[in-house]
């Protein structure tokens, strides 16, 4: 009797200890509740009582033996017990169900999420589903469209009203409030491991950010996408809040990896709908058709027309809207339209639908809501989609119908060539023009969307989701530098360029600003030979960097200018002209950038010129204009665009050699009647030695030295001194290169001429007059200035380095 007692004291002990285990170290509420309701463990009641009534049934056994013969105690019993239902708990917990909540907000993207709901809901035995359902689907207006989760025979466990009525930029903002104000409740009650949440909706932004902020795990579905709306901004804030994401296309794979996410947890599967609707279009087609447009109408001989409202310029896109329709009208075709989502505007559109009398016309059926897979029929048979839903640059596709994208709203959005965008649709005979070219044509079908296999890949996405890890997002940031100290040396450093000219006489090296100042300049005759020549610029560009250092410049590149065809983009001189030799073929780029560890950049001294006036002189700020180089040859460079124009084998911009005679003088190119034959300054020379040879020459006031060479300098002192042959060669060379500038304002019509050099005050004057008299009306106005820029080939080549390095194009 007194043993009883004390056992029975014992015993009340250790359940006042189990209780204050439960209380302190045992499972949470939530974490009980949740193992309860799947018969993982029992009630703690339960444990203690089983547990107390087997050791006080024990009796003789109450301290039972080890294997070596000692008696084991109660506590070492009882702890022993409690390791064993701790291990059972654990191994469920770990194969218990993954609960995924599905959340959407209208007919969209339900059609998106349903074949997901469906293969989810195949797979019981490893996930448990619920249903969320807010946004649109609950509004009469929009059809009610809940009902159609509701025959797919999902159980919805929240609906919420979650819209403020008015359908413009306030009832937006208002709406997306409430629906946080709403959510958090149903989320607590639902206690998701993860939701699914589609695309980018305002209504999908306020779920993303309240499941964010309740440490719930989130899917996006088609992030990465771009289109021309605010639908953009909210996609992309979803993505950042999301910590798995299912793309559809390559390029948005891509996007989601450049906006930092984890490439581990994006999942390019291809669009959920495609599963779908690549099985639809041979299905009883005719019934739908007749169901919603009548007896009458045959396949391919009707439009579908969904248009919806672009939220972030209203006024626009219902005037755009107005022309749709009456497009329609006047095009006399059966037309099915859906009313506008719920977005800012839609209630002006529908204003717009009943002025028209839509509803009442006879070529039109106007309806709020068709089922996914009768919608799928009717644009699967459609002579023609219009408007800018993106079931026509998306769906549509996998079936070759003809589409008609107006607007900007899917704007970047990746499309099939049976797309033809009316980016600014601004009137009525525009549309009307469209309709008549798509209409009733058929188009290779297009999978860019996905291949129908969606959901399988999603599902086993799903089933690798690892609950223990951590759920704090971590971004893949590209490396960055590490921040360096700065002193006033640094600060006041000049950001400049080592620039290289060169010429067919002398090798020019200089150190150009950022402001084109050309702080030292470096000169040397240029060598005859490669070896020799590649030698001398190298030593010469080590000094410069050398001494940039003692000028207080920081040289962030070099760009090099010479004669010849150059490609830019290797680096390479593919053939110099006569007055350089030995530079064919030459790999400019290489070895200097290998000396001085720095990049370089090499183009045509033409091209050159032309970038020059366009950073530091006349072009500044001019879309289209021609540079001409009148020096030892004739040059230039076009600039289209504000772009240089380098041509497809890197041969635009060779002004020089424009024919403007078949019996003109030989060239130095080999040819005859060349602007370059007639007005370089070796042409100049040549003419000035013919006439001193004939002693025609010189004049009164002129004297040449017996050891001295006759140049193009003479001849024009000549002609200033009233030498009458001089001065007609120089006007025959002026007119010369007036008329090859006509053909280049015939050709390409550019806004200015520069002409650049040391001739160009000679010419510029009678180019002005030839263009008045032999071009064409509408290029008589172009103007043609004389470039201010003394080095144009040096500040052209350092503009290559400035431009590039402080992120600019070129």
């Amino acid at each position: 009797m007194e043993y009883r007692c004390q056992s029975q004291k014992l015993h009340s002990r250790l359940l006042v200890r189990r209780l204050w285990w439960l209380r302190e170290g045992g499972l949470s509420g939530r974490a009980h509740y949740r193992a309860t309701q799947e018969g993982s463990f029992q009630s703690p009641l339960s444990q203690l009582c089983t547990t107390h009534s087997h050791l006080i049934g024990m009796g003789s056994e109450l301290h039972p033996r080890n294997g070596n013969g000692t008696v084991r105690g109660p506590h070492a019993l009882y702890f022993e017990t409690l390791s064993r239902q701790k291990v059972v708990m654990e191994k469920k917990a770990n194969q218990r169900k993954l609960r995924v909540c599905v959340a959407t907000c209208n007919r969209a993207d339900y059609s998106k999420l349903a074949p997901i709901m469906f293969g989810i809901k195949a797979e019981s035995d490893n996930f448990e589903l619920s249903v969320v359902v807010i946004g649109s689907h609950l509004i009469d207006d929009y059809g009610n469209t809940y009902r159609m989760i509701e025959q797919d025979d999902f159980d919805i466990q929240a609906r919420l009203h979650t819209i403020v009525r008015g359908e413009d930029e306030a009832a937006m903002v208002e709406s997306v409030g409430l629906a946080l104000v709403k959510l958090p409740d149903v989320l607590n009650r639902l206690q998701p491991d993860i939701i699914v949440v589609h695309g980018d909706r305002f209504d999908a932004l306020a779920l993303a950010t309240t499941a964010a902020l309740m440490n719930i795990r989130i899917l996006h579905i088609e992030g990465g996408e771009v289109s021309g709306t605010i639908d953009d901004s909210i996609r992309h804030s979803i993505t950042k809040l999301a910590h798995y994401h299912v793309c559809c296309t390559r390029s948005a794979e891509q996007h989601l990896i450049a906006m930092c996410e984890d490439h581990d947890r994006i999942l390019l599967a291809g669009c959920p709908s495609y599963d779908k609707l690549l099985n639809l279009k041979n299905k009883d087609y005719m019934g739908v058709i007749k169901k919603w447009l009548g007896d009458d109408v045959k396949p391919e001989e009707y439009i579908v027309a969904l248009q919806h409202p672009v939220t972030t310029d209203i006024k626009h896109s219902v005037k755009m809207f107005e022309f749709t329709l009456d497009a329609l009208i006047s095009f006399n075709k059966k037309t099915l339209i859906l009313f506008p989502n719920i977005d800012a505007g839609s209630k002006e559109m529908v204003r717009v639908i009943r002025k028209k009398g839509v509803e009442h016309h006879p070529n039109f059926r106007a309806v709020k809501h068709v089922p996914f897979e009768q919608f799928i029929q009717l644009v699967a048979h459609a002579g023609c989609m219009i408007g800018n839903s993106s079931c026509g640059v998306r769906e549509a596709g996998a079936f070759g119908t003809p589409v008609i994208n107006l607007g900007t709203r899917q704007t970047g959005r990746e499309t099939g060539e049976n797309v033809l965008h009316v980016r600014d649709a601004d009137t009525e005979n525009k549309i009307v023009h469209a309709l008549q070219l798509q209409f009733g044509k058929r188009y290779p079908c297009s999978k860019i969307y996905g291949d129908g296999n969606s959901v399988p890949r999603i599902v086993k996405f799903l089933k690798s989701i690892n609950l223990s890890e951590p759920l704090q997002k971590k971004f893949c940031f590209p490396p960055v530098k590490e921040n360096i100290s700065q002193d006033i040396d640094h600060i006041l450093e000049t950001l400049s360029a080592l620039a290289v000219d060169l010429g067919g006489t002398n090798l020019r090296i200089a150190i150009v600003s950022m402001k084109g100042q050309i702080i030292k300049k470096y000169v040397q005759p240029n060598p005859k030979t490669y070896e020799d020549r590649i030698n001398v610029i190298i030593k010469m560009c080590v000094e410069a960097a050398s001494e940039a250092v003692t000028l207080n410049c920081r040289i962030l590149g070099v760009g090099i200018s010479t004669g010849g065809r150059v490609n830019p983009q290797e680096g390479v001189v593919l053939h110099s002209t006569k007055l350089i030799q030995e530079w064919c073929s030459v790999d400019l780029r290489t070895p200097i950038s290998d000396t001085l560890h720095l990049p370089v950049w090499v183009d045509n001294d033409g091209n050159c010129a032309a970038l020059a006036e366009k950073k530091f002189g006349q072009g500044i700020g001019v879309a289209d204009f021609v540079t001409v180089i009148t020096g030892t040859g004739i040059g230039g460079g076009v600039i289209h665009q504000h772009e240089l124009v380098h041509g497809s084998s890197y041969c635009a911009g060779e002004l020089g050699h424009i024919m403007v005679s078949l019996e003109g003088p030989e060239c130095m190119c080999g040819s005859r009647g060349c602007i370059e034959a007639y007005a370089s300054g070796i042409a100049l020379q040549r003419d000035a030695k013919n006439l001193h040879d004939k002693d025609s020459l010189l004049v009164e006031g002129m004297s040449l030295k017996n050891d001295e060479s006759v140049t193009a300098v003479h001849l024009i002192q000549a002609a200033k001194l009233g030498n009458t042959k001089a001065n007609d060669i120089l006007k025959t060379a002026a007119t010369a290169l007036g008329i090859g500038i006509v053909n280049i304002l015939h050709t390409i019509n550019p806004q200015l001429v520069i002409l650049s050099g040391v001739l160009a005050n000679q010419y510029v004057t009678v180019v002005e007059e030839v263009i008045q008299k032999r071009g064409l009306a509408s290029v008589q106005d172009v103007s043609v200035v004389v470039s201010d820029l003394s080095e144009p080939a040096l500040l052209g080549a350092a503009s290559m380095v400035l431009d590039y390095t402080t992120r600019r194009t070129y």
